[in-house]
């Protein structure tokens, strides 16, 4: 049951982030003054200069911007941390049952599991605020640039 919540949840938020990220492509200008292609070209590089200076950022470094730090030692510390829980656990259960060390190494197994899946939720967690804010960052930088474009007679779309 669990599973299922977790992959829907999963599901949701990969869709909400793809639709995002369609919301955050360059708007479209449209010379509405008759601008020739290169005066268009022109102007275009004028208002990325401009949006760069005036919001600080640089959409050829924001959408490259490094995915949190990822491998063998994220997570490394809830997983300890829920082996010795688990092993604790379980050899109090196999202590009852008779057999303390047999509890207590599937204790351990059971615990470094739970911890691995806690550290792999809090790594997604980590990539969709970085992606929240990568895209934020991209609004923003867009909004200056449409206000430099229409200032400059094009229509934005």
């Amino acid at each position: 049951m669990n599973a299922n919540r977790l992959r829907a949840g999963c599901a949701i938020v990969i869709a909400v982030m793809a639709l995002d990220a369609v919301a955050q492509s360059k708007p479209i200008a449209y010379p509405s003054k008759g601008q020739s292609a290169q005066q268009q070209q022109n102007d275009d590089g004028a208002c990325y200069s401009w949006a760069k200076s005036n919001t600080g950022i640089d959409p050829a470094t924001a959408s490259a911007a490094p995915p949190p730090q990822g491998g063998a030692a994220v997570g490394g510390g809830q997983r300890v941390g829920g082996a010795a829980r688990g092993a604790a656990g379980g050899a109090a259960i196999g202590a009852i049952a008779g057999d303390a060390g047999k509890g207590a190494a599937i204790g351990a197994v059971t615990g470094t599991m739970a911890g691995g899946a806690r550290a792999r939720q809090e790594k997604r967690a980590q990539q969709s605020n970085a992606q929240a804010q990568s895209q934020g960052a991209m609004s923003t930088y867009y909004r200056a640039w449409a206000a430099c474009m229409q200032g400059r007679g094009y229509s934005i779309q």
